[in-house]
């Protein structure tokens, strides 16, 4: 059970993001979201977007910091990955 961070390498926005995910329960993301001072507004689905300057802190606070395959394939298994079919209805409401 842990909250993970992959490198800050997703352009957006003119600046670069990381995710911030948990493999085990949204509960545990919002919490550890909330604590670091991630907004709400942040959370897509099934992670966080942070900017790239939120990086060191969030592993301060101690998210484990892993690649972005191994975060996906972590996400993946704790059945908490949001599909692309889901995200694309999420966005029509």
């Amino acid at each position: 059970m842990a909250v993970l961070v992959d490198p800050p390498m997703w352009p957006a926005h003119g600046r670069l993001w990381s995710h911030l995910v948990s493999d085990s329960s949204l509960a545990e993301l919002h919490a550890f979201a909330a604590a670091a001072g991630i907004p709400a507004r942040g959370f897509d689905l099934d992670h966080y977007d942070v900017p790239a300057e939120a990086y060191d802190a969030l592993v301060a606070a101690g998210a484990v910091p892993v690649g972005a395959g191994e975060l996906l394939r972590r996400l993946r298994a704790s059945g908490l990955r949001v599909s692309g079919a889901q995200r694309r209805a999420s966005r029509r409401r």
